[in-house]
């Protein structure tokens, strides 16, 4: 149904009339084009119109065991309905469809929907077409794909997350058998998180330090059989279990696992990378390096998810801002709509905003993660430092972001979005785990942290940097002396700021290690300061990319006015939220700031009558929205009202709980 033909509330009707700009050219450039966007709405379609994907009664009033089984019930079904189009099955059975998904957001009608089955089946296909090559003389690769079609990947244990090389499990190598031996030690061996692993999955790609020969060769992927395929039961030597509630996805299935001395043959190491043979001689790795290639694609897709869980709590909380009406600016008049209100413009804009800053980094990153790969294959890994690095700060930028973000919509909404229908806890509960799961975002940043310092010393050495550090070789410059304060103006300012944080930063841990301090030590003590860098340079990098797309872009000119001013907001946003950095250095004047807070307040008033619009062209689905506050139709207040009418406790006038408990009370007099 087009737009035009759908009833919705006279606040929202009001909001979207005489649009500025092409919403449908809007919702193409994220989407990656027409095509993407005709995929896309197909995906929704057939998967969003299946009555079987409802949920009878809501999930926040079902059992925690009867939550898991209305998942898996659904995740089934998906697996039968994927057979019934052979555009789809092949989308979702080949590593180029995965990648697609991930990158235009088309894999959110699968996790809309089923989130245990999208868990399972991506990591899957990374494990299998990313890490690991089972060995093709002794088993049908096709096969063994097949078995592995649900399969999890255990790598955090109970007592070790991030920290790979200090994971416990073992994979002792026993040449006379050409087995290994898989076994964990310690209670903090205990595989701990999978989503899948509990009670779900019958195999697993473990992760487990290698042991040959009497050698430890660290951490190596393993594929072990958890479940009989028959009964389902578990194997000998294996214990298995779900670790109980999370503060979101508690339907995902995330569980435990135990092995106690697990015999599996040689040929079940994944071997593409390195390898053990039948004596069992270790073989390393051409390169070391090779893995983060899969390391990179995972964080990629952790930049698309984020700014697709921003897009839908931005929706939800911008369309509920333009029905609400509450208060007065002038007393007497009619109460405004709070999109009226500055501060509430201050929460939402801003991160309408990060969504594209979000979208259009992400896309240069998944375009370098694509040359990356052909040079790999060429033998060049010249780049793969560079764009480790990069990933690491966009994977922890766009997740701590899109958390914030979508924590300040639910407060945007007041009490309302503190209900389960608003969908905004859940979406949180979805969002906040990406802080933590792919490496965690300490982690994360003083991976990027390393990376500076060594290319801040190398050139100091005169030797030619990547150009994502480039900027590295020359001397921090103030820029406030014109007064300038264009958006190259302020894209060179972060330039100097992040120069300067660096130069900085270097300069105090090399004074700690000049004093006598082991330098892991001195790392430690300017830990603080290094992860301040890193978020500073990723920063950095967003913004200038998201300069460069606008200045690059050619459509329409109201989609380049708009986008614009969102780009144009960002810079402002950013940087008047973290002033000190840049009048520290000299790189902006406390004119130069003051004039961008003036200008922020102009811009929040000129994009509020945008602010529907723009969320609109997000094109998200009733659906997935999944929200009494954030439908289409701005239909609040009924949705709300029909929605709390489903409790269980209003199913009766009084309780049974009351004659049980309250009347005697009552009648006791106490």
């Amino acid at each position: 149904m087009a737009a035009a033909d759908r009833w919705c509330v006279p606040d929202l009707q009001k909001e979207r009339a005489n649009c500025p700009f092409d919403k449908e050219e809007i919702t193409q450039l994220i989407d990656g084009g027409e095509e993407k966007t005709i995929l896309r709405r197909k995906l929704e379609k057939f998967f969003l119109q299946d009555p079987e994907f409802d949920d009878p009664v809501p999930p926040d009033y079902l059992s925690y065991k009867d939550k898991y089984e209305n998942e898996l019930r659904k995740a089934t079904h998906m697996i039968r309905k994927f057979q019934e189009d052979e555009e789809i099955q092949t989308l979702v059975g080949e590593m180029e469809g995965i990648s697609e998904l991930v990158k235009t957001g088309n894999s959110v009608p699968l996790s809309a929907k089923v989130g245990l089955l999208r868990t399972l089946y991506i990591m899957q296909m990374i494990v299998i077409y990313g890490d690991g090559e089972i060995d093709r003389m002794n088993r049908s690769v096709a096969d063994m794909r097949a078995k592995l079609k649900y399969n999890c990947y255990p790598i955090t244990e109970m007592g070790h997350g991030t920290f790979l090389r200090g994971l416990e499990t073992t994979a002792t190598y026993d040449p006379t058998s050409e087995e290994f031996v898989l076994h964990s030690p310690t209670i903090t061996a205990t595989k701990w998180w999978p989503g899948g692993l509990g009670k779900t999955v019958n195999y697993a790609i473990v992760m487990a330090q290698l042991y040959t020969k009497g050698k430890c060769h660290g951490p190596h992927p393993f594929i072990v059989q958890l479940r009989a395929e028959e009964t389902h039961q578990s194997m000998p030597g294996v214990t298995l279990g779900e670790i109980g509630p999370r503060l979101g996805m508690n339907t995902n299935d995330n569980g435990f696992l135990r092995l106690d001395h697990v015999r599996i043959p040689r040929t079940q190491m994944l071997m593409k990378h390195s390898q053990v043979l039948e004596d069992g001689t270790y073989v390393k790795p051409a390169n070391e390096k090779l893995a983060y290639g899969t390391m990179v694609f995972v964080r990629v897709a952790i930049c698309f998810d984020a700014a697709r869980q921003l897009m839908r709590a931005c929706t939800i909380a911008t369309r509920y801002a333009a029905v609400r009406h509450q208060s007065e600016i002038i007393p007497g008049e009619p109460e405004p709509q709070i999109i009226d209100y500055q501060t509430q413009q201050y929460k939402l804009l801003p991160h309408i905003a990060s969504v594209f800053a979000i979208q259009f980094s992400a896309n240069v990153l998944f375009s370098n993660y694509n040359n990356m790969e052909q040079y790999i294959q060429e033998g060049n890994l010249e780049l793969l430092p560079a764009l480790h690095a990069l990933s690491c700060g966009m994977k922890a930028m766009s997740s701590m972001d899109g958390t914030r973000g979508v924590d300040i919509m639910r407060l945007g909404c007041g009490g309302h979005g503190y209900l389960s229908s608003s969908n905004l806890p859940r979406i949180y509960g979805t969002q906040a785990a990406a802080q933590t799961y792919e490496g965690e975002n300490t982690v994360m940043w003083l991976q990027v942290a390393r990376y500076l310092i060594k290319s801040y010393r190398e050139a100091r050495k005169g030797r030619k940097l990547h150009h994502s550090v480039a900027y590295l070789t020359a001397q921090p410059a103030s820029t406030h002396a014109r007064n300038d304060v264009s958006n190259q103006a302020l894209v060179n300012a972060y330039k100097t700021s992040v120069s300067s944080m660096i130069a900085d930063t270097e300069a105090r841990l090399q004074q700690f290690c000049d004093m006598g301090e082991q330098f892991e030590h001195a790392w430690n003590k300017c830990s603080v300061l290094l992860t301040q860098c890193a978020e500073a340079h990723t920063r950095y990098f967003v913004c200038e990319e998201f300069v460069k797309s606008i200045n690059n872009y050619s459509g329409s000119d109201g989609v380049r006015t708009v986008l614009g001013k969102l780009c144009r907001l960002y810079l402002l946003y950013q940087i008047t939220n973290n002033q000190g950095q840049f009048v520290r250095c000299g790189a902006l004047s406390d004119t130069q700031l003051t004039i961008l807070e003036e200008e922020m307040g102009d811009l929040l008033e000129t994009l509020r009558k945008d602010a529907v619009n723009l969320v609109d062209s997000f094109d998200v689905h009733d659906k997935i929205l999944d929200s009494t506050l954030g439908a289409w139709d701005g239909d609040v207040y009924n949705r709300l009202y029909n929605e709390a009418l489903k409790s269980p406790l209003n199913q009766k006038d009084v309780t049974d709980a009351y004659h049980k408990y309250l009347k005697p009370l009552m009648k006791a007099n106490l």
